[in-house]
C-alpha cells in the first residue's frame, strides 16, 4: 500500500506546486489549513522549501540548487541580496549575526527565515539572475555534484560542466522525473582528485578510461547505491558499466528511470537506491538497465582513477580539499576559501561577489566541504587578491582545525536534529586552534558535527565523526555525541568506526586533545590520522582515548530542541513570536 506521502505527491506534485504557493503566499500563511500542512509542506520540499521546526511555524528553509556549486559572481551577489532582504529572523545569531546564507554539504545554498508571503518576489529576484529552487529538496533529482573548477582544473581527465549542465536542463522539471520513491542524487566526476564524492550518492560517474576499437577513450565507470543517510550508510557499487561522456545523459535516464519504476513506494525508509541495489545485486541492476532502458550495447567497466584521488582522502602526501591557491588550464588561479561551517553573513557574500567581479573572475564555485571557490585570478592580480580584508575572515591558508571543520543545520532550524551543531562546532573548532598542538605535519583535520542521523553533515567519512545524541550527567539530561574515527573516501573509501557513546558535548574537546596527543606519539613516522586508525583493530579504538572536562564551556549543553530558537534570550516554547504573518506580526491561534 503507497504511503501517505505517495497519495499527497498523487495527488499534486511537481511544478503544479508553484501555483498552489504563489496562492498561500498571497493569502497568507494562515489560509493552509492546518489538517493539511503535513501533505503541503512534503509538496513544497519539491520548490525547495521546509517547513521549520516546532516554536518557528510560519517560517520555512530555501534551497537554491547551484549545479556541482557554480555561480557567477553576478549570482552570487543576488543570493547575498536576497538573504540580507527576506533571510532576517526575529532573533540574532551570537555568531552570525541577523541575515547569512548556509553553503551545503550537497553545493546548494540555503536561507533561513523564508516568510511565504516573499516567496514570490525570491522567485523573480533569484530567476532573474538565472537561479531556481526547483528540485533542491523533495522525491526528485537533486543537485548535482562534483568539482565546480571543472574545465578551469589543470589536472583533470574530463571537463565535466558540460555534461552536469545537460543532465540539469533535461531532468530539472522533466515530467517523467518529477515524482521519483525518494530523493535522487548524482555526482559527476571528471577530476583526478575525487572532488566528485560519488561513492555517498545514489548515481556517480567516476573518471575512468577504456580501450574501444584500438583507442584510449576518456569517460567514466558508472556505481550506483551510495549513500550515509541514517544508520544504514552504503558505498556506491559497480554495474560493470563504461560510459562515454556523449552517453551519460541516457545512462543517467535510464538509472533515475529504473528506481522510479521500481523503487520502494511502500516504504519510505527502504525507498532508496541503496535498498534496491541490496535487493537485487549489481548484476541484475545492469541486466535491466540493458534491456529495458538502454538502446545500445553497454561497454563493460574502463580502468579508474581511484588511485589518484585526494579529495577527502585522508593522505598524508595530498591535500584533502580546494583550500589554497590552485593553478588553473589557462594559466590563471583559482582560489579557495575556508568558510567555517560553511555560513557566510550577507554582507560578506556580497563584498565577496564584488571582490570577485573587480578582479574579472567569471566563476564562483561551492564545494562539498562547505567553502567557497574565486576563480581567474591572474597572476600578476594574486598577491593583491590575498591581501583583501574579506579574506582574513574566509582564509586561503586557514588553521588545520579551522579549515576542516563541517557542521549541519541543527536544532537552530531543522525539526529532525538532536543537538545544537553549527555554533558549537565554531567554539569547538576556536578552542581546538587555541589549545590543542597540531600533530607534525598535519595541514587540513577533518571533524564533521551532525545534528542526527539523518548525515547532512557526512560524519561517516571523518578523521573524526560526531553524531547528535543525549545522555545525562551529573543527573540532568545534556546534549552529546557518539564519536567515529577514520572515515574518509579516496582509493580505499571507508565509513568511520563508531568508537565511542553518547559522550557529553562540552567533553568532547577534551576528547579529542586526548586522541590527538596519543596519535602524536604513537603513530608510525608521517603516518596520517585515518591510517593510524585503519591500523588499529576496533576494540583497541574504543577507549583510545578519554573524554574530559577541559577549560572549553558550552551554553549549548542543555536540551535545545525543546526551544523555540537556542540563543533567543527567552528561549522556552510559549516565547515564541510564530507563527506571524507578512509584516512580524503574530497570527491569532486556538490554543
Amino acid at each position: 500500500m503507497p504511503t501517505k506521502v505517495e497519495r499527497w505527491k498523487d495527488e499534486t506534485y511537481g511544478m503544479e506546486i508553484r501555483d498552489h504557493l504563489e496562492r498561500f503566499a498571497e493569502e497568507g500563511f494562515d489560509a493552509i489549513p492546518e489538517d493539511e500542512r503535513d501533505a503541503w509542506f512534503e509538496r513544497f520540499k519539491w520548490w525547495g522549501l521546509y517547513h521549520q521546526r516546532k516554536g518557528q511555524e510560519s517560517y520555512f528553509m530555501m534551497r537554491i540548487g547551484t549545479p556541482m556549486g557554480r555561480m557567477t559572481p553576478a549570482q552570487l551577489r543576488t543570493v547575498g541580496e536576497v538573504a540580507r532582504e527576506y533571510a532576517t529572523g526575529p532573533v540574532d545569531n551570537p555568531e552570525f549575526g541577523d541575515a547569512y546564507a548556509d553553503f551545503t554539504t550537497r553545493q546548494s545554498i540555503q536561507l533561513h527565515w523564508i516568510k511565504i508571503e516573499d516567496i514570490p518576489d525570491i522567485f523573480d529576484e533569484l530567476e532573474s539572475a538565472g537561479l531556481s529552487t526547483i528540485q533542491a529538496c523533495g522525491d526528485s533529482w537533486r543537485n548535482i555534484v562534483g568539482s565546480p573548477v571543472a574545465g578551469r582544473d589543470a589536472d583533470e581527465l574530463v571537463d565535466v560542466w558540460p555534461i552536469v549542465e545537460e543532465l540539469h536542463d533535461r531532468f530539472k522539471g522533466n515530467d517523467l522525473y518529477t515524482n521519483l520513491p525518494r530523493k535522487w542524487k548524482v555526482a559527476v566526476t571528471g577530476d583526478r582528485r575525487g572532488a566528485g564524492q560519488g561513492d555517498i550518492n545514489d548515481l556517480a560517474f567516476e573518471p575512468a578510461v577504456k580501450e574501444i576499437d584500438g583507442e584510449d577513450v576518456a569517460g567514466f565507470n558508472v556505481n550506483v547505491g551510495g549513500g550515509l543517510a541514517r544508520k544504514e550508510p552504503r558505498l556506491a557499487r559497480s554495474i560493470d558499466v563504461f560510459c562515454r561522456p556523449e552517453n551519460a545523459a541516457e545512462v543517467a535516464a535510464g538509472l533515475s528511470g529504473l528506481f522510479r519504476d521500481y523503487g520502494d513506494r511502500e516504504d519510505r525508509f527502504n525507498a532508496r537506491m541503496k535498498f534496491l541495489v541490496d535487493e537485487w545485486g549489481t548484476e541484475k541492476i545492469r541486466s535491466v538497465l540493458q534491456e529495458e532502458y538502454i538502446d545500445y550495447e553497454l561497454p563493460t567497466a574502463g580502468q579508474g582513477l581511484r588511485e589518484e584521488y585526494d579529495y577527502n582522502a585522508g593522505r598524508s602526501d595530498a591535500p584533502g580539499d580546494y583550500v589554497g591557491v590552485h593553478d588553473q588550464a589557462d594559466g590563471r588561479n583559482f582560489v579557495g576559501l575556508s568558510v567555517l561551517v560553511g555560513r557566510m553573513a550577507a554582507a560578506d557574500v556580497i563584498e565577496l561577489a564584488d571582490l570577485a567581479e573587480e578582479y574579472d573572475s567569471e566563476m564562483i564555485g561551492l564545494t562539498q566541504r562547505q567553502n567557497v571557490i574565486v576563480g581567474d585570478i591572474a597572476d600578476d592580480d594574486l598577491d593583491d587578491f590575498l591581501a583583501e580584508s574579506v579574506l582574513e575572515n574566509y582564509s586561503p591558508d586557514p588553521h588545520p582545525f579551522m579549515r576542516g571543520s563541517i557542521a549541519c543545520t541543527g536544532t537552530e532550524y531543522c525539526s529532525l536534529s538532536i543537538v545544537e551543531t553549527k555554533n558549537r562546532m565554531v567554539r569547538y573548532a576556536r578552542w581546538l586552534k587555541e589549545n590543542v598542538p597540531v600533530p607534525e605535519g598535519v595541514s587540513d583535520f577533518h571533524i564533521h558535527l551532525s545534528g542526527c542521523t539523518a548525515s547532512c553533515a557526512q560524519p561517516q567519512i571523518a578523521d573524526i565523526s560526531l553524531r547528535g545524541m543525549k545522555t545525562r550527567k551529573d543527573g540532568e539530561a545534556v546534549e552529546a555525541f557518539d564519536v567515529g574515527l577514520g572515515g574518509g573516501l579516496g582509493e580505499n573509501p571507508q565509513f568511520a568506526d563508531w568508537v565511542e557513546m553518547r559522550v557529553p558535548a562540552d567533553e568532547i574537546p577534551g576528547y579529542i586533545a586526548n586522541l590527538l596527543e596519543i596519535y602524536e606519539a604513537e603513530r608510525d613516522g608521517q603516518e596520517s590520522f585515518r591510517e593510524f586508525v585503519a591500523d588499529r583493530e576496533e576494540d583497541e579504538l574504543t577507549g583510545l582515548a578519554e573524554p574530559e572536562e577541559t577549560s572549553y564551556e558550552d551554553p549549548y549543553l542543555g536540551n535545545t530542541k525543546m526551544t523555540w530558537y537556542p540563543y533567543a534570550e527567552d528561549e522556552e516554547m510559549s516565547a515564541s513570536p510564530a507563527p506571524t504573518n507578512a509584516s512580524g506580526e503574530p497570527i491569532p491561534t486556538d490554543d
